[in-house]
C-alpha cells in the first residue's frame, strides 16, 4: 500500500507567517524613513548662523541727549554747551537734518530750560546747523526739574539687543549655537561703522593716480625679476 503525504497541508507556523510579517516591517521600516526625513527637514530649517540670528540692520534712528537745567541757570553752561558738541559730532553735515530742541513746560526749572534752550538753538546756528527747532513739552510737576532733550534723526547701523537666553546652553545634546552667540560681535560692528551705507553696498573707487602707475607699470616692465626660492630655513 501506497501513502501519499500531501506537503501543501504541512506547512509550519513559520512559514504562515512570513508573509505577513514581512508586510509589517516593510511598513515600519517605510514609516522610519519618513519620520528621519522630517525631523532633518525641520531641524535643517533652524538657522545656526549669528549673522542671521543677530542680524545688522541700516534704517533711521534719534541721536538724542538730555540736558540737565537747574533752576538758577539763565544762560548755557560750559558743561551744557560741552554735551551738545559732543552729540554734534555725530551729526551728518551733508544730510543736515533738522535738530529739535524740546524744553519743558510747568516744571521747576521751566524759565531756566527756556533760557538754556535759545542759547543752545543759538550755538546751533553758529556751527553751522541751518535747521533748528524749538518746542517744549508738558511736565505736571512743578516740583521736578526736567531736562532740555536735543535730537536728530540719522541712518544707523543696529542689530537687535543682547541677553536672550530662553534655555540651558549646559544642557542640550545639538552641535549649534545658544541664542545669544555673537549678539555682542554684531552690536560692536554696527557701532564701529562710520558709514552704514558700506553695509549695502560698495562705495565708487577713487582716481587712479596716475604719475604712481605709470612709475609702477615702468619699473615692472624694465626690471629683471628672477625668482629664487627661500632655502635656508
Amino acid at each position: 500500500m501506497t501513502l501519499t503525504v500531501s506537503t501543501s497541508d504541512r506547512r509550519s507556523p513559520v512559514r504562515r507567517l512570513s508573509l505577513p510579517l514581512l508586510l509589517v516591517l516593510t511598513a515600519g521600516l517605510a514609516s522610519g524613513c519618513a519620520l528621519v526625513k522630517r525631523d532633518h527637514i525641520e531641524v535643517g530649517s533652524i538657522p545656526d548662523d549669528y549673522r542671521t540670528n543677530h542680524p545688522i540692520v541700516v534704517g533711521e534712528a534719534t541721536e538724542s541727549i538730555d540736558i540737565a537745567v537747574a533752576s538758577s541757570d539763565f544762560s548755557m553752561t560750559r558743561g551744557q554747551r560741552d554735551a551738545v558738541d559732543g552729540l554734534m559730532y555725530r551729526y551728518d553735515r551733508s544730510a543736515a537734518p533738522p535738530v529739535l530742541v524740546l524744553a519743558p513746560s510747568g516744571s521747576g526749572n521751566a524759565a531756566a530750560a527756556t533760557n538754556v534752550a535759545s542759547d543752545i538753538a543759538r550755538f546751533l546756528r553758529k556751527s553751522g546747523v541751518r535747521n533748528v527747532e524749538i518746542a517744549h513739552y508738558a511736565v505736571d510737576a512743578p516740583d521736578v526739574s526736567a531736562p532740555i532733550r536735543v535730537s536728530f534723526s540719522v541712518v544707523k547701523a543696529t542689530t537687535d539687543k543682547c541677553g536672550r537666553w530662553p534655555d540651558d546652553m549646559l544642557k542640550t545634546s545639538d552641535n549649534k549655537h545658544w541664542a545669544n552667540f555673537g549678539c555682542s560681535y554684531q552690536n560692536n560692528l554696527a557701532a564701529q561703522v562710520a558709514n552704514p551705507n558700506d553695509l549695502v553696498g560698495p562705495r565708487r573707487p577713487s582716481e587712479i593716480d596716475a604719475e604712481n602707475r605709470t612709475v609702477a607699470i615702468g619699473e615692472y616692465q624694465t626690471k629683471d625679476t628672477i625668482f629664487e626660492p627661500e632655502t635656508g630655513y
